[in-house]
């Protein structure tokens, strides 16, 4: 009986990896069918933004290719080196997809990839997404297509064993191991474990033992609550995410409220999972911030808007995207680092770039000075994020040598209410003024929030009264839309190009 539980949950495992990869299979494909339905001048600067923005959309591919008379000629990083020819895949899928196991980038020079190719495009996939499942590291996974030919594997199986396995019947036990074989779509997944392993095969020697079996029940049900919680981690799964890099970035545009001109844009992130749920920030940033993987997170948003907006801050210099920095970041400065580097070619200009940081990453103020003084001689402008919601004063804001103050939402929500905390806003405000500083109003929602901020000498806000935070093709329409309706204002271009 405890061989057939057991049994079967490793084939629920095979069954979710089976599953897993026939997905990641599927969004390649759809990837590059996408490319092929284009009519654009292969290779132009229409058709690289076009297929970098897929690599974008699609969680699962990290580069899509051209291929020109069996040579590459581009790629979603841009023009190819001449003379890099196609070679021979190492199998074919039966939808005709070819498929290359181990390759490494040539253009963007990154890790070890898995290159599927159907006709002139190929979509490169990290090759740990085929098997991107939640399991124990006691059991060992192996992806294969139907001649044995290795894909990937999880927690370092016996490849060997397992190929041997994948040709017997569908589950069973071996001298050592549980094990069993799922078969769909030219792939077969084999996973094993351990029968020295089995919670099973514990709790039935425990049991064994009377006299002390009401302890070892109760001992028994926390090792399988431990166990399920392990296996349903919020950071294990979060660490995931990081890993396959599932973030993707919306954009909130900022408006100078004077002029209407869109001046830039908050770039907020999302946690877009494989099934294409979206995970609220809520949910995820606090535990991020607890675990360090923030700061992973903080350079897959970098890097995000330097890849979906590069054309669009390159052609219009009075643009900015303001980029929210985790406490960490404003304590160590190693932020400013990465974004040298990864600016560095793009054309983009440092002051396009602006930081944010909520009151909390300040409150070793003199580490943070250090930080802000460098990042703005550096050519980045900084802004103290949800003002009045943390630990600021007076003396902190005079303290440091920021740009712009933000004002929080909730203080914007009080605008023509009597409430007790309703003239904490035009303190705010007036506190931004007597500093010098840049005022920027979060979450404005009506005409008359408007009116107000605008009457009281407020710079900009942002807020779904001018727009709901945007994917990238659909904030750079916005900002093409508004630049036509307004114009420029000659004073944003001074003070981005201060």
């Amino acid at each position: 009986m405890a061989n057939e539980k057991e049994l079967s949950v490793l084939e629920m495992v095979a069954s979710r990896v089976i599953t897993r990869a026939d997905v990641t299979f599927a969004d390649a494909r759809s990837a590059i069918k996408a490319m092929q339905k284009t009519n654009l001048l292969p290779c132009s600067n229409e058709h690289i933004t076009r297929m970098r923005t897929e690599t974008i959309n699609v969680p699962a591919v990290e580069e899509i290719g051209y291929f020109e008379n069996g040579f590459l000629k581009c790629t979603s990083w841009g023009l190819a080196p001449a003379g890099i020819a196609k070679t021979q895949g190492d199998f074919t899928a039966p939808d005709g997809m070819e498929v290359f196991l181990r390759i490494r980038p040539i253009i963007s020079r990154g890790k070890q990839m898995t290159a599927l190719q159907l006709g002139s495009y190929n979509a490169l996939v990290v090759p740990s997404r085929f098997v991107d499942v939640i399991v124990d590291k006691t059991m060992a996974i192996s992806l294969m297509d139907n001649n044995g030919l290795v894909i990937n594997t999880l927690n370092d199986p016996d490849v060997e064993l397992a190929t041997r396995l994948a040709g017997q019947e569908q589950s069973g036990l071996s001298a050592a191991h549980f094990y069993t074989a799922v078969r769909r779509n030219g792939l077969v997944v084999v996973v094993m474990e351990p029968r020295s392993l089995q919670v099973a095969q514990f709790k039935n020697q425990m049991t064994k033992f009377l006299p002390i079996g009401v302890f070892i029940a109760l001992f028994t049900v926390g090792i399988v609550y431990w166990m399920s919680k392990k296996r349903l981690s919020p950071k294990a799964e979060l660490e995931i995410a990081v890993r396959h890099r599932e973030f993707i970035v919306h954009y909130q545009p900022i408006i100078q409220l004077e002029s209407g001109i869109c001046f830039g844009a908050e770039a907020l992130v999302r946690w877009r999972r494989p099934d294409g749920t979206l995970v609220r920030p809520d949910l995820f940033i606090p535990l991020a911030e607890e675990s360090g993987l923030i700061v992973p997170i903080t350079d897959q948003v970098v890097e995000t808007v330097i890849t979906e907006l590069n054309s669009l801050l390159v052609h219009d210099r009075t643009l900015h995207i303001a980029i929210n920095l985790c406490a960490e970041d404003i304590v160590t400065g190693r932020i400013l680092d990465f974004l040298d580097k990864r600016l560095e070619h793009t054309g983009i200009h440092k002051a396009q770039i602006w930081l944010e940081a909520t009151e909390r990453g300040f409150i070793n103020i003199d580490a943070a000075r250090a930080m802000v003084d460098r990042a703005r001689k550096s050519g980045h402008a900084v802004a103290i994020d949800d003002f009045g919601t943390g630990y600021s004063s007076l003396q902190y804001l005079q303290g440091l040598p920021m740009d712009a103050l933000k004002i929080d939402k909730s203080f914007v929500d009080t605008i023509g209410k009597n409430t007790a905390t309703s003239s904490v806003i035009l303190h705010i405000i007036e506190m931004a003024q007597e500093l010098a500083l840049f005022s920027v109003a979060e979450g404005v929602e009506t005409e008359i929030q408007a009116a107000y901020l605008r009457a009281h000498g407020v710079n900009f806000a942002q807020g779904w009264l001018f727009s709901k935070p945007l994917p990238a093709k659909e904030f750079i329409e916005f900002h093409t839309s508004n630049k036509q309706k307004f114009g420029s204002a000659p004073e944003v271009v001074r003070f981005i190009q201060r």
